[in-house]
Parts: structure tokens; sequence; C-alpha cells
């Protein structure tokens, strides 16, 4: 009996071994790809994709640091991704069984090489920036024709914000991208992990708390688009996405996207596979699939967002490639800052202040 048990458990196994062997089980966030790509993969590899999506870090990190997320590749911004390796939730990549690293971009290797030396564990999927998301003529109408549209005066003096709150502000709920956002402009260290430096984006934030209507960081993309709100501290893509939805419906809005005149964040958001996967060589198709040049453009074309991907450039649309919102200037890209991820102790000072901002006490 005992034989049989064990046989019957070993089958089992197999047949469960055999079905994760079948699907790849994708997490990545929310309005993030041309959804035709998931049907070309399945399509070219036979594999089932799962795809699931969320909308925070903190939601990723909670999941990761939990362990066995059974998912097969999962794509955090790369200061979370660089907390997330030293604590061992990331094998590295197999690059024998990725062709297509050939087609990266040295640029932007050498930059999320900050977070992962070597690019031994990640891939860039996106780049972006952290800035301004306006619906113009309401923003005018509100603050006059003359004033500057790329300050972060516009979101952190409680004079402007008081007007702006007659026609809606969003801000991202990003406590790692706001409270720097908030020193850069009071010209600390963004990248600081001094308590005392950190607190001093409390009493900025606090004041003009009042007015800003709500923090998510994805609900603002379609209430630009709708004319629901007037400005939004948010990603620079999902921005641009905004736009071309309000030019879809003809509805009159006008979106624009500004990096800060003060400097923006830059960031990246990388793919990698846990090191619990199930099915480790279906996550380096996947891998492999999405660096495929003509791919990663259309998922750029669809997202409007910059890629990590030189080969793809020759395929992405000039609305992409060729607007500096996107592909910034040389100019703006030597003004952009990045971040270094938080320490354990230093986070809960970060997340007991944004507690505190988010309730407004």
């Amino acid at each position: 009996m005992m034989f049989k048990t064990l046989t019957l458990t070993a089958i089992l196994a197999l047949g469960t071994s055999a079905a994760f062997a079948e699907e790849v089980r994708v997490y990545n966030w929310s309005d993030y790809i041309d959804e035709e790509l998931l049907t070309k993969f399945e399509e070219e590899t036979g594999l089932t994709l799962i795809y699931d999506v969320f909308d925070s870090n903190e939601v990723l990190e909670t999941k990761m640091l939990a362990g066995g997320s059974g998912y097969d590749v999962v794509v955090p911004t790369a200061d979370f991704m660089q907390r997330q390796i030293q604590a061992g939730v990331y094998q590295k990549l197999d690059k024998s069984k990725l062709p297509n690293l050939a087609n990266m971009w040295d640029v932007i290797e050498e930059r999320t090489s900050r977070y992962d030396p070597g690019n031994e564990y990640s891939i860039n999927y996106m780049w972006g920036t952290t800035g301004l998301g306006l619906n113009v003529n309401k923003v005018k109408e509100v603050l006059g024709d003359d004033f500057p549209l790329d300050t972060m005066d516009l979101v952190l003096k409680p004079e402007n914000m008081e007007k702006l709150a007659s026609c809606g502000v969003h801000f991202l709920d990003a406590p790692t991208e706001i409270i720097p956002m908030v020193l850069q402009y009071l010209g600390e260290d963004p990248d600081s992990s001094d308590p005392d430096v950190i607190a001093k984006a409390e009493a900025p934030l606090l004041a003009v708390r009042p007015h800003i209507q709500k923090f998510h960081s994805s609900e603002y993309v379609n209430a630009l688009a709708n004319g629901e709100i007037c400005v939004a501290v948010g990603w620079s893509g999902d921005v641009l996405q905004s736009r071309d939805r309000a030019i879809e419906a003809e509805n009159g809005v006008e979106i624009a996207y500004n990096p800060f005149a003060e400097g923006s964040l830059m960031w990246s958001d990388q793919m990698l596979i846990p090191a619990d996967s199930p099915n480790p060589d279906g996550a380096h198709q996947f891998l492999n699939f999405i660096m495929d040049a003509q791919n990663m453009a259309t998922a750029s074309n669809y997202v409007y967002y910059a890629n990590g991907n030189k080969a793809s450039q020759e395929f992405l649309l000039e609305d992409v490639i060729g607007d500096p919102a996107i592909y910034p200037t040389e100019e703006t890209m030597s003004n952009l800052y990045t971040k270094s991820p938080y320490d354990s102790k230093t986070q809960r000072v970060v997340t007991r202040l944004w507690t505190k901002i988010k309730s407004g006490t």
C-alpha cells in the first residue's frame, strides 16, 4: 500500500510538473503591453500564457518576499528589484538561452547595472520619467496662459494647488518616487536615506494634501483622458496613453506630459525570473520573445514608453522615437536622477510618513 501511495504521488507530481511546463505565468504592470503580443507568444511557442497585472511595486514586493508566488516572470522597478535580488528571490539568467540579448542598448544597461551589476538577473522592459500630466487648457484657465507647465511649483505650492483642486489633481501612490521628488524640489539629495532629510518632505506634502483628490498609480490615465482631472503627477508613458485616448475619443481634451524642469526621476522596469519559478525554461522563452526587436517595438508603440532595446528603434513609430517626452534629449537626460532602494529601516520611516501624508493628519 505504501508503494502504491508513493507511486500515485509521483504520478501526480509528474502531472503537475508537465502542466507547469506547458504554462508561463507573467506578472506585469497594468496597461503595459499590446495584448496581441500575448497571443503571438502562445502561437509561436505552443505555451499557455497566464498574464496577471498589478499597479504598485509594494503589491509585487509583498508577493515576492512571501515566496511561492507561482510566477515565472515578474517586472519590478529597478530600485525595488535591487533589494529583492539581495533577498534571494530571483535566479540568475541563463544567457545562453537568450540570443536576443544582442539587441539590448548599452546606454540603458549601464544605468540598470547600478541596481543589478552586470545585469546578471534582469533585462530592461521599459524606462521613463516621472513628471507632470496636464490637461493643458484647464490648467491655463486656472493658472493663466503664462504659467510654466514644467515646474514642481505647479503641484507643490499650496496657492497653485488650491486653484487646481477645482479641476482635480492626482498623485502617484508611490512614496519612493514622490518623497524624492519633493527632496529634489527642496534642493536636498533625492537619493538620501537620512531620516532627518526624508522628514523634510513632510511639510510641503501636507501643505498641498487637502488639494490632492486621489493617490493612485493607474486611475489617472483615464481620468486625464476623460477630462475628469487636470493634473497628474505620473509616469511619462501613462500620460501619453491618456493623450492618445483623448485624441481617439475626439473629446477636445489636450493632454501634455512634461518632465520637471527641476529634474525628474528616471526609472526602469526590469524583467526577472523568480528563484522558485515553476517553468524557468518557459520564462527564458518569454524573455527572448520580448527582446525580439519587432516585438519590443510593438510593445513600445502601444504603451508609449521608451525601452532598453536598441535594435527595436528602427521599428518604432515616429510618434514614439521622435517624441522627447518619451526619448528625452541629451540635455534632459543629463538632468534626470536615479534612486537607490531604501534599506528596511528607512523603508519603515518612509512608509509611516506616507501613511501620514495620505491620511492628511
